[in-house]
């Protein structure tokens, strides 16, 4: 099979693999200009795939620590008119109160996506496994949340 036989990439998995790689690299005061340039792609899906994955990356990364207001502020700016990016930003700030013991409502923490509900239930306790053992939307993330007061419990 030659060349021209083989199937080709499709054109938005080349960008999306562009996107990424250009957000994995970029310097933290080019940011939010670059998350503004890829969701103005008109592959929308592709978009907001590409920034869904580096918010959750660089949530997970900045979330302990002091840099997080900062950059959640300015994320939020950003992602301002995708309401699922919206969602998923300030249930990343949910998770940061929840896991350092800030001040956050159940009401807020029953409400939020299954995704949230489920990385919250991993977590260590801070009340909130409780809460999840007890409502939590899924059995998925009611037995999650379980074993994690079982292995505190325990521990």
């Amino acid at each position: 099979m030659n060349a021209e036989d083989s199937p080709r990439e499709p054109a938005e998995h080349a960008r999306f693999a562009a996107c990424m790689a250009d957000l994995e690299q970029v310097a933290e005061a080019d940011e939010t200009e670059l998350v503004g340039r890829v969701l103005a792609d008109p592959d929308q899906v592709m978009a907001r795939a590409a920034v869904v994955r580096h918010l959750d990356r660089r949530a997970a990364e900045l979330c302990p620590g002091p840099a997080w207001e900062e950059w959640a502020a300015a994320m939020a700016r950003a992602v301002a008119a995708h309401a699922f990016l919206t969602r998923r930003l300030r249930e990343w700030s949910l998770l940061r109160a929840v896991t350092l013991g800030l001040p956050w409502h159940a009401d807020e923490l029953l409400a939020s996506s299954d995704w949230l509900q489920l990385k919250a239930a991993a977590g260590p306790d801070s009340g909130a496994l409780g809460v999840l053992a007890e409502h939590g939307r899924t059995k998925r993330i009611r037995h999650t949340a379980r074993a994690g007061l079982t292995r505190r419990g325990s521990g």
